[in-house]
């Protein structure tokens, strides 16, 4: 099996967690990792990167919960270890909170999560407008360190990384003989997936030293999340809007909702404010095809699509991956280049 080559194609939270997995698993395998933005003008750069998971619709809920405990597994134990600073991961506790209860009160990853319970009566005084809250400890994972910190493990597993803009598979069929994507929004164009599809989001990054619990409305729109150097606080979820320009009136709103739920950070600086896309798709697509490409069929492993959990579902969604680059190796050796 030796001098199978891989292509990993994507540098966000998904491409790197995938190409370090394939490294790490197969060192069989050579892998390069392409992608013409890397951190931190990736996506993932700007996510809160906080770890709690919504209910894909057509994902069987066991494979949902692997891709959660894995992950947080994973990130947990970096959290636990002397690698935290460097790689930019962290406990965080905190409260969603909601106007009324939701249907699901327990969600699927309130078992992985630690000390998950409903808040109490007194906890909620603080927050009139809800009536009903989770409390938890998860994980903060913020990716302007935590991308790095990826590349330097892929790089120590014999990973290789180039920079360039990947406009077809094609262009890679000579070259590797396996090919991964993890484009997320750039799947669009690269696979002509047309459920794919852009949700914008704002947020702005605030100085208030003070906060140590986060705080997520559970409508997704107003969070307010304290990290290592700031706070970040959000957000928007404009569906199929691609402005990547930073909105004056969005950014009002923001601070509004936010100093509703915390009105000590009306006294807190703005440090910085981003925009980002989410690459979402009504199921994120782990699977693999095999694709004719210049007369020679190639084995095509997908990992995209993954809306605002990419940080959450990474490392999960990576080993699936995994698993199906291990099963393109079993079924069909290479073909020879003549």
């Amino acid at each position: 099996m030796k001098g199978v080559n891989v292509v990993v194609v994507g540098a966000g939270v998904i491409g790197f967690s995938t190409a370090v997995c394939i490294a790490e698993a197969l060192p069989s395998c050579s892998v390069t990792l392409l992608a013409d933005k890397f951190s931190p003008d990736t996506t993932s750069d700007g996510a809160a990167g906080i770890l709690f998971a919504a209910k894909f619709p057509d994902v069987p809920l066991e494979r949902q919960r692997r891709w959660f405990k894995d992950s947080f597994d994973h990130l947990l134990a970096i959290a636990q270890s002397q690698h935290s600073p460097e790689a930019g991961v962290m406990l965080s506790s905190g409260w969603q909170i909601f106007r009324e209860a939701p249907a699901d009160i327990r969600p699927f990853w309130s078992e992985f999560v630690i000390g998950f319970r409903l808040m109490t009566d007194r906890e909620l005084e603080r927050f009139p407008d809800h009536a009903f809250g989770q409390a938890f400890t998860t994980i903060k994972c913020e990716c302007s360190s935590y991308l790095p910190w990826l590349e330097k493990r892929f790089r120590k597993a014999g990973g290789q990384v180039q920079q360039m803009k990947v406009n077809n598979l094609q262009e890679l069929s000579n070259s590797y003989d396996i090919i991964v994507n993890c484009s997320g929004l750039g799947s669009k164009a690269l696979v002509g997936d047309a459920q794919v599809y852009p949700v914008r989001g704002q947020v702005l990054k605030v100085e208030a030293p003070w906060l140590q619990h986060f705080i997520r409305d559970g409508d997704g729109k107003t969070y307010i999340y304290p990290g290592v150097h700031s706070v970040t606080v959000g957000g928007t979820r404009q569906e199929g809007d691609g402005r990547l320009q930073v909105d004056a009136g969005d950014t009002r709103s923001i601070l509004e909702r936010c100093v509703r739920l915390e009105p000590s950070l009306g006294e807190a600086k703005v440090l910085s404010e981003w925009v980002g896309l989410r690459p979402s798709r009504r199921n994120p697509r782990v699977e693999r095809e095999a694709v004719q490409l210049r007369g020679r069929r190639v084995p095509v492993v997908h990992n995209y699509g993954h809306g605002g959990w990419g940080v959450t579902l990474a490392w999960g969604t990576a080993l699936d991956a995994v698993g199906l680059v291990r099963q393109c190796l079993h079924e069909k050796p290479p073909q020879a280049k003549l």
